[in-house]
């Protein structure tokens, strides 16, 4: 639409009409009044899209926020009359000054929203603009032809002095062609022999190339059969080393558990034999004490031992010469104390255990199923040995491990109520407890 050629609406359409009529420098002159007003109005009377813009800061509001400022004006019914009632009381000087310039007169009109006067305004500012517009492209086009003209001139100026630089150097360079191209000739026939020589290295390097290629072949498929020697020989030599050590270790080990055992047993048949005398009333250095063994033939034979129901017998046993109390932990804490937490059980049996073990002396050995444990603990009591299976090893087989170790003759007592440990345990020599026997010497403690 031209400016000037524009329907009658009314308030906010009129002025949205009268925008999109007008060219860009009234435009943005509009933008500017526009700007400068609503960084003085209250915030609530300004429409929500133009809140954010009045927050900027005056020199970046116009430029910035022109887009939401001029939608406003034709989106928002009396947001126009509010910037020009402020404009009137505020800045009227400058808002209808005696002489105007047409662009800022322009811009009154349609922010007043008068359209007959901005019509023709509009149409005078359009037209001020074509014609400053055109008066820019024609200085401008009037600047590059002058630059064009002397850039000729200057060229011209230059291909002249070439051209009598040339003329002045032609002889002179027709002789020092003439002998160039000799030059060259004789050149062409020292490079062709060249080119032949070089051919024959060529050749003969590439034969040596291939024998060299062949012996480092030769010498790497030699330093590989070399390593794989070394590698096997090592292996087998540290194979040989690991098989020295672990029998070193075993026979160290082997002789380490039978010096043990032997120790043991010796200590163990001394102390029952100590205890027997005591006891006995026996003295050593009177033989004729006692019955002799013909006064023992024929009489009964000796009744087995009896089967341990009370705290009173597990006493007897924990009061034999180094006896060794092994005890199922878990069989024992969830018979008398199901309701705690697996280490909140571990941890009674330990202190309940511990005053026991220092009052008898007994050498006392708690197994726990390792199973679940995600670190072993490293803390004891006193007198008292915790041990946990291996993983996919059970107590039970630990236990039955334990037994095995024990040399002939020492007094074993284990506390557990499983069937099928105490049947295994008796075969080996050993004193199966119940578990209720143990928590009820424990009440005792």
């Amino acid at each position: 639409m031209a400016a000037g050629e524009v329907s009658a609406p009314h308030g906010a359409a009129l002025r949205a009409a009268l925008l999109e009529a007008a060219p860009e420098t009234v435009r943005s002159r509009v933008a500017e009044l526009v700007s400068r007003a609503v960084g003085q109005m209250p915030a609530a009377d300004l429409p929500a899209p133009v809140r954010p813009v009045a927050r900027f800061a005056p020199a970046k509001r116009a430029k910035v926020g022109s887009a939401p400022l001029l939608a406003a004006l034709g989106s928002a019914d009396g947001f126009a009359d509010d910037v020009v009632a402020w404009w009137r009381e505020h800045r009227p000087e400058e808002w209808d000054p005696p002489v105007a310039e047409p662009v800022h007169a322009a811009a009154v009109a349609v922010l007043a929203g008068d359209g007959d006067a901005a019509g023709e305004l509009l149409r005078d500012a359009g037209e001020r603009a074509d014609v400053g517009k055109l008066r820019t492209e024609r200085d401008a086009a009037v600047a590059r032809a002058d630059r064009l003209a002397a850039d000729l001139d200057r060229v011209t100026a230059e291909r002249d002095a070439a051209r009598a630089e040339i003329g002045a150097a032609t002889p002179d360079l027709t002789d020092e062609v003439a002998k160039l191209r000799s030059r060259l000739r004789e050149q062409g026939v020292r490079v062709r022999r060249a080119e032949l020589d070089a051919a024959e290295a060529a050749r003969r390097l590439e034969e040596g190339q291939g024998h060299l290629v062949r012996e480092l072949e030769e010498l790497r498929r030699e330093r590989v059969r070399d390593q794989e020697a070394v590698v096997a020989a090592e292996a087998r030599a540290r194979r040989a080393t690991a098989e020295l050590e672990s029998a070193r270790r075993a026979a160290h080990e082997a002789r380490h558990a039978d010096d043990a055992r032997l120790a043991l047993l010796v200590d163990t048949v001394a102390g029952a034999a100590a205890g027997l005398r005591h006891e006995l009333g026996l003295r050593a250095d009177d033989p004729r004490v006692g019955p002799r063994p013909a006064e023992l033939v024929g009489s009964a034979a000796r009744a087995p031992m009896a089967r341990v129901t009370d705290p009173a017998t597990l006493d007897r046993l924990l009061a034999l010469p180094e006896v060794h109390l092994l005890v199922d932990g878990y069989n024992v804490t969830k018979t008398g104390w199901p309701a705690l937490s697996l280490a909140a059980q571990r941890d009674r049996l330990v202190a309940a255990v511990a005053p026991l073990a220092a009052r008898t002396h007994a050498e006392t050995t708690l197994v726990f199923d390792g199973a679940g444990i995600s670190g072993v603990p490293t803390a004891s009591v006193r007198g008292v040995r915790v041990l946990f299976s291996e993983p996919g090893v059970i107590a039970d087989d630990l236990i039955r491990t334990l037994v095995d170790a024990e040399p002939e003759g020492r007094p074993l007592v284990v506390v557990t109520s499983d069937r099928a440990v105490v049947d295994s345990v008796r075969r080996r020599g050993a004193h199966p407890v119940p578990s209720s026997v143990l928590l009820e010497r424990l009440a005792r403690i």
